[in-house]
């Protein structure tokens, strides 16, 4: 009989490592039928680009899972799904990334949640960071809250799968669908799209049978940080990174400078905003500008800004207040320049990975990349361009009553950050000295660094050969055959 499966993609990189890679083409080419489940206001668009035979779409329903959770006992399902789980992780494995999440909780709540949730919240928190028994019993008790009539009772019984796929184990709104499937005894298997996952998401919102993940660093931190069996975690590396080795996403450096009207004699340094939630980048970028437009750079430079999505959100108008004072830096200095990623739309917003050619020509064609610790350190180097982890701070961060803020000095101790400090993949500035004499060390030796970025790549994740698209559809293939 045709196996039939589900698949949700509630995100950008969701997408991109489903429907931009091999995944699905070995499953169907296997005989598998996919049922994509994603935002309901693209599932059109998506089905008009990817019409492949045994390849369908249907919409995720996330008004109607956000209205469960915002209705539904909201503050007990929150406590339960969105901090215990998020915070609840082994001291077996680095907590630095939850420790973060829980002062975040602190700061931006009243004194009187703090008494009522907060400090009852820390006593359990100690309690499943040292008991495997008590995090299987937080999993279990989340799934009191599986919607009855399911959101999804129709798509099980119209086509019933034989296996659930999630780009989280349950940690977003997903948990309903997985939840969903295993009342129905249907297996579950969570594909981790993102680099830091499994260190920042912590236990699963969801009981799940099977994890592919990229590395046997996201291994160790799946088994021993939320209780995974290591027999049930399969390591297929990173199937939205095929296309970085395979080049399929590059435009060539003349018709990209073009693009973005770059002058083709001077070197060129990119700097990808990231981690705007918890301090400004506007230091960093502040510098950048400044060194580019003086004679301090070892060579006639320029400066590429790519936005971060949240740079776009309303609220808090921090961000958007940023994100105009960047473009107000891009008005005063003739060689600085600001690119924005592409909104595929629906809720995805900024985050649909629409722009991998952007992405990629970015880290290519630059002569160095700065960033502060974003999952495109592993992408840039990847590319073996040279990489500063940029860490000037604002006074106080963000200074916004009740807007939680954190030093991005801080935060190079989370797990994902530390390791690539500590493999020298890259160097990390603290000031704008530090940042000038990096960068001219960068622009004198383009190759400084080189052996460290390589082998960070490999322990990141696992397979260069662009086969991490055919390993993770075999392993799920696997999993349908028993």
């Amino acid at each position: 009989m045709t196996k039939r499966i589900f698949i949700s993609a509630d995100h950008g990189m969701a997408i991109i490592y489903f429907l931009q890679t091999d995944v699905i083409p070995t499953l169907l080419d296997a005989g598998v039928e996919v049922v994509l489940l994603t935002d309901d206001e693209l599932k059109t668009k998506l089905a008009t680009r990817k019409t492949q035979n045994g390849l369908s779409f249907e919409g995720l329903r996330l008004k109607e899972a956000n209205k469960y959770a915002n209705t539904v006992q909201p503050r007990l399902q929150w406590l339960l799904s969105s901090y215990l789980r998020r915070v609840g992780g082994s001291w077996r494995i680095n907590t630095e990334a939850m420790d973060s999440n829980i002062w975040e909780v602190w700061k931006e709540n009243s004194w009187k949640f703090r008494l009522g949730i907060w400090i009852p919240s820390a006593l359990a928190i100690l309690v499943l960071r040292s008991s495997r028994l008590a995090r299987r019993a937080l999993v279990n008790a989340q799934t009191r809250f599986t919607p009855d009539p399911g959101l999804y009772t129709d798509y099980f019984d119209k086509y019933q799968p034989d296996l659930v796929i999630a780009s989280t184990a349950g940690w977003r709104l997903d948990r309903y669908l997985l939840r969903e499937a295993k009342r129905r005894g249907i297996p579950t298997l969570a594909a981790i799209v993102g680099w830091d996952n499994p260190s920042s998401y912590s236990i699963p919102g969801a009981p799940m049978d099977w994890a592919t993940c990229w590395s046997q660093l996201q291994k160790d931190e799946l088994v021993h940080g939320s209780d995974w069996d290591p027999d049930r975690v399969h390591i297929g590396g990173i199937p939205s990174y095929d296309g970085y080795f395979r080049k399929t996403w590059l435009i060539p450096k003349d018709e990209y400078f073009k693009r973005h009207n770059l002058d083709p004699n001077r070197k060129l340094i990119s700097y990808a905003c990231s981690f705007v939630h918890f301090a400004p980048n506007y230091p960093n970028v502040e510098a950048l500008a400044e060194l580019v437009a003086s004679d301090q750079l070892a060579e006639p430079s320029q400066l590429l800004i790519r936005l971060h999505p949240s740079h776009f959100q309303d609220r808090p108008k921090i961000f958007a207040e940023e994100r105009a004072k960047i473009h107000a830096l891009e008005e005063k200095y003739p060689h600085v320049h600001v690119v924005r990623p592409v909104a595929l739309g629906g809720s995805l917003g900024y985050y649909g990975g629409e722009d991998m050619d952007e992405k990629s020509s970015m880290m290519a064609h630059s002569d160095v990349f700065v960033t502060v610790y974003s999952t495109m350190v592993v992408e840039t180097a990847v590319h073996d361009t040279p990489i500063v982890g940029a860490v000037i701070d604002t006074p106080g961060g963000w200074n916004v009553p009740g807007k939680f803020s954190l030093s991005l000095k801080e935060i190079g101790d989370w797990p994902t950050h530390k390791r690539f400090r500590e493999a020298k993949a890259g160097r990390v500035a603290e000031n704008i000295d530090q940042l000038r004499d990096i960068l001219n060390s960068y622009l004198r030796n383009p190759q400084l660094d080189s052996v460290e970025r390589r082998k960070f790549v490999e322990d990141e994740i696992t397979y260069t050969d662009a086969s991490a698209g055919k390993r993770t559809a075999e392993f799920i293939l696997k999993v349908l055959g028993g």
